[in-house]
């Protein structure tokens, strides 16, 4: 980490304002579905914050409440005509962003929020200004496509970030990794023929989108070869993710030299997520930390954001975030998991053989694709 430099943390009380609706793990209400608090809640988020504070970590951390997006800097991703139907939406009873995301009346004062704290993080590191940073975005992002909202995103933090660096000349070419257990679809979607920027996605096959998320799917035109998916198959653990880094995520990132690392931070690949099929601990999401953060430091001086997605667990969840943000700024403080050694203790936490041949399969391609 660049000397005098510290660790951004980025968050806003109007994130965790973003209200869903009571339609627990369900896209809408239904006749015979009873109302009951939404998956995507502001719990999980808020007692990560509140177990920053409690620990005393938030304390060696620099701690910024930034403005909401603006309206110009959404339309760098978005069109006009989507953010005009969010704003209408917002006007009167709320409504869906397209495909399974429901928002309510002050929901888009939250997703500007959630957006502006992805591109103040993203902007205070790629000019230096910040070593690295973590933003705690409610409502995540990494599912809105330029013309919809996705799977409880209803803009895209990501995108917007890094388009808004990359026109204001912070950063040219950026490699983005979403470990979310759900496909990047919107990272992908933005960038997928931009030779500048790299999308990696590994999660959970077949999950969510359903038509999207392929390893086939490379990026087109100049674009060729700068778009990597891991579809690994449910049950995949410490083991497998652990392989996958090792061969294939982090090598292709660093054969793509950016000047900028950015996270798709969720945590519903932890054993304990009623969304996920994975089994990580959150020893695992600290040890992908402190690879990625040894790897900015090797390419990219360091500059390392994490932006906070997914995650479902709102006990485990917390857990996982207070790790990595521990590994991302090398600070002593942690807290214990006292479900961290069980997690790692389950059978099929060690690589199994289909996912290695998978692993292979993928890396061989790869590098036809775009040689390391």
């Amino acid at each position: 980490m660049t000397a005098g430099k510290g660790t951004g943390f980025f968050w806003h009380e109007r994130c965790f304002w973003h209200d869903p609706g009571a339609i627990g793990v369900f896209s809408a209400l239904g006749e015979f579905l009873q109302p009951q608090p939404a998956s995507e809640s502001p719990e999980s988020k808020r007692r990560l914050k509140n177990l920053l504070e409690v620990s005393g970590l938030i304390d060696e951390l620099d701690v910024r409440k930034p403005p909401p997006a603006s309206r110009e800097d959404l339309a760098r991703f978005h069109t006009g005509r989507y953010l005009d139907e969010l704003e209408e939406g917002d006007r009167v009873r709320g409504g869906d962003g397209g495909d399974c995301a429901p928002y309510l009346p002050g929901s888009l004062a939250a997703a500007r929020q959630s957006a502006g704290l992805a591109i103040a993080a993203v902007g205070a590191v790629a000019t230096g200004e910040l070593a690295n940073a973590y933003a705690l975005c409610r409502p995540p992002g990494h599912h809105a496509e330029a013309d919809r909202g996705r799977g409880f995103c209803l803009l895209g933090n990501i995108p917007v970030a890094v388009m808004r660096a990359r026109a204001l000349g912070q950063a040219k070419r950026v490699a983005i990794l979403d470990w979310d257990v759900h496909h990047g679809n919107g990272q992908q979607s933005a960038f997928y023929d931009d030779p500048d920027v790299l999308t990696v996605s590994i999660h959970q096959a077949g999950n969510y989108p359903l038509d999207s998320g392929y390893f086939e799917e490379l990026g087109e035109g100049a674009g060729h070869g700068a778009n990597l998916n891991l579809p690994m198959p449910p049950g995949c653990g410490i083991g497998a993710y652990r392989y996958a880094m090792q061969e294939l995520v982090v090598p292709a990132m660093g054969a793509f030299a950016p000047d900028l690392i950015v996270v798709a931070c969720g945590y519903d690949a932890c054993g304990k997520d009623p969304l996920g099929k994975m089994m990580l601990n959150s020893a695992a999401f600290a040890a992908m930390t402190q690879q990625l953060r040894a790897l900015a430091d090797r390419i990219s001086q360091g500059r390392l954001v994490m932006i906070h997605e997914g995650g479902y667990s709102e006990g485990y969840a917390p857990l996982c975030g207070h790790a990595v943000i521990q590994a991302l700024s090398g600070s002593r403080i942690s807290v214990p998991d006292p479900q961290n050694d069980e997690i790692a203790g389950w059978a099929y936490q060690s690589l199994q053989p289909h996912q290695r041949t998978l692993i292979d399969g993928w890396r061989e391609g790869w590098l036809r694709a775009a040689p390391l």
